[in-house]
């Protein structure tokens, strides 16, 4: 099972109303609970179960760009429909450096290019990189380091002129 399977079975569980769904395959086992108060949250434990080999589970380093499209997230401004919005393609922990002693990837007001790595995702104890996939300058960080992100989650706001 890939991440992106994982991904969709957590989507799944949140929209059918189901408190919690255990899965057990042979090389791991998923635990998915789902409670409301007031908010809905979404606890997913994965465990890997002890095998010979895991060809199907060895995950990227480095993840693609992210999926970027047109932002009409930016509360009240007119011109915020001009911004792109950078969001994770994946479930993780958001960080903002690559390690706690390095500098921060950007900055609010850091120009970038098509390429550049703007954070890092912790997915399943895998830093995955997170690049741009457009240039242009930081207009918003919409997350703060050590954060949880969910799939799709807005992370960046860019100013693509």
């Amino acid at each position: 099972m890939d991440i992106r399977e994982i991904q969709n079975l957590i989507k799944f569980v949140a929209k059918s109303g189901a408190t919690e769904v255990k899965l057990e395959m042979d090389d791991f086992k998923i635990t998915i609970k789902t409670t409301t108060e007031g908010t809905e949250s979404t606890t997913t434990y994965v465990q890997q179960m002890p095998m010979q080999a895991a060809p199907q589970m060895a995950a990227p380093q480095v993840v693609a760009a992210p999926a970027v499209t047109d932002a009409p997230a930016a509360p009240a401004a007119d011109d915020s429909a001009k911004y792109i919005t950078v969001k994770s393609p994946i479930i993780g922990t958001f960080y903002r450096k690559p390690a706690p002693d390095k500098p921060m990837f950007v900055e609010v007001g850091s120009t970038i290019g098509k390429g550049d790595v703007l954070c890092v995702i912790e997915a399943m104890k895998l830093f995955n990189e997170i690049e741009s996939e457009v240039s242009g300058k930081i207009v918003k960080i919409l997350v703060d380091d050590s954060s949880p992100v969910e799939f799709d989650q807005p992370l960046f706001l860019v100013d693509p002129s």
